[in-house]
């Protein structure tokens, strides 16, 4: 994890700001591990609890069983993290009518903090038509995220 981190900062000592498109400066990021999730697609107890429930655990989650929140959660983690902007990440639940697509937008710096907003839609029934909350996230320096209320 700290070679991670050191890696991170000298590469962005060196590029330093980039502008990302027509939304405005970003910064150049290096996903860890190549873009690659952690081997065995697992993530720690301790990167999933320091989003603190993320957006599944507000109103979009209500009727989720914990499997398909730590789903959603996992599936938050990978899209801030690992996924291009735009890009969906997707998860499954218990139930084949169940499931959910996180979706981030554009990585920028605030501070000395990279920070990506992204949307978290959750399917809970036999209807196409999802509910979908948007929230913000700052990377910390241990590499979990942490939800800006």
């Amino acid at each position: 994890m700290k070679i991670r981190v050191a890696l991170f900062s000298a590469l962005l000592a060196v590029s330093g700001c980039t502008t990302t498109g027509s939304k405005g400066p970003g910064v150049a990021m290096l996903p860890p591990a190549a873009g690659k999730p952690p081997a065995g697609g697992k993530l720690t107890s301790t990167i999933i609890s320091a989003m603190d429930g993320g957006l599944v655990g507000g109103s979009i989650g209500t009727g989720l069983s914990d499997t398909e929140k730590r789903s959603a959660l996992e599936a938050e983690y990978k899209a801030l993290e690992y996924t291009a902007s735009g890009q969906k990440v997707t998860w499954k639940g218990d139930q084949p009518t169940r499931y959910g697509e996180v979706v981030p937008a554009q990585p920028y710096r605030v501070g000395s903090q990279d920070c990506r907003q992204y949307t978290q839609t959750v399917f809970t029934g036999a209807s196409t038509t999802g509910v979908t909350a948007r929230g913000t996230a700052c990377r910390n320096a241990n590499g979990s995220w942490t939800p800006l209320t």
